[in-house]
């Protein structure tokens, strides 16, 4: 019977206050939109790091058949060559550590990272270069072990990874943050305006607060009803939130992006149902939190 009254009080007050419910709607749904961006950035950020910006400083590219070097391409005196040139008192001091990565491993490595990307089924394992990834200790001297190497005989290129990385990076982190920015703003207005509909809601049913508070209703019972109408608000904020971005990743990301850049291996729905949780959850916690808070201010007036 309790649990019938609670809810008829919650259909009451959703109905009295319907303009400012689907403000609430709206605002959360913007906000946690925001956010879930923002996280999908992040998450695409971390993936690209670990695959490039974390591995080597710099690539040393040896020559491939299908590259028109003057000496052919790499044999195993090339591969002893480079790597006695790296382990040589003249670069040695400037390198951290380096590796060798012959075309079966790079290959390998390739189809896992572009898994599900179109460009995988046109790259054979000969045009996949054996390549020395070394890091430097101060990655400003890359220019030391470009001059060296770059005129090498079997040596393709040289090329500093992080000079345009670190560009590339900058922009993304500068759009993840804005994204944060605008959500952390968003979600303020979205906690301050469910504050305010709840007060609002209460004002407008005060006899009926004056009337249970007469009968022995608890402090409990009466916020409980305000504090669902906070919650359902925010709730459905949140999976329109979270159908927006489940959408954008799937046709935007996947069915968009990643078909125009191929070279880049683009966050999945694996990523977005990670995220999904985690704007609901936020939705319903800022809710609840600014409901209940909104309407004990109330009932001590």
């Amino acid at each position: 019977m309790r649990f019938g009254l609670i809810w008829s009080e919650v259909g009451n007050g959703l109905r009295r206050n319907l303009s400012m419910v689907v403000s609430v709607v709206l605002v959360t749904f913007i906000s946690l939109t925001f956010v879930g961006t923002a996280v999908l950035l992040q998450l695409q950020i971390g993936q690209m790091k670990t695959y490039w910006y974390d591995r080597a400083q710099v690539a040393v590219y040896l020559c491939t058949p299908t590259d028109n070097c003057a000496s052919g391409p790499a044999s195993d005196q090339t591969v002893e060559a480079v790597k006695k040139q790296l382990e040589s008192p003249e670069l040695s001091p400037y390198i951290q550590k380096f590796y060798f990565q012959d075309q079966k491993q790079g290959y390998e490595q390739f189809k896992e990272q572009f898994k599900g990307n179109q460009i995988a089924d046109f790259v054979t394992p000969d045009m996949i270069p054996q390549t020395f990834w070394v890091n430097l200790k101060d990655p400003n001297q890359s220019a030391v072990l470009t001059e060296t190497l770059s005129g090498s005989a079997g040596v393709q290129s040289v090329v500093d990874q992080r000079s345009y990385l670190d560009q590339i990076f900058s922009i993304l982190n500068a759009a993840s943050y804005t994204a944060i920015g605008v959500a952390a703003l968003m979600l303020v207005a979205a906690v301050l305006l469910i504050a305010t509909t709840i007060r609002l809601s209460a004002f407008s049913r005060r006899r009926e607060i004056g009337i249970m508070r007469l009968v022995g209703a608890s402090n409990r019972f009466i916020q409980t009803p305000f504090i669902i109408e906070g919650v359902i608000a925010a709730l459905v904020g949140s999976i329109l939130a979270s159908v927006v971005i489940g959408l954008g990743v799937q046709f935007f990301v996947r069915g968009y992006l990643s078909e125009r850049i191929q070279s880049i291996n683009f966050v999945g729905m694996e990523q977005a149902w990670l995220v999904i949780p985690i704007l609901v959850v936020i939705g319903v916690v800022l809710a609840a939190a600014s409901a209940n808070f909104a309407i004990k201010r109330y009932l001590k007036v």
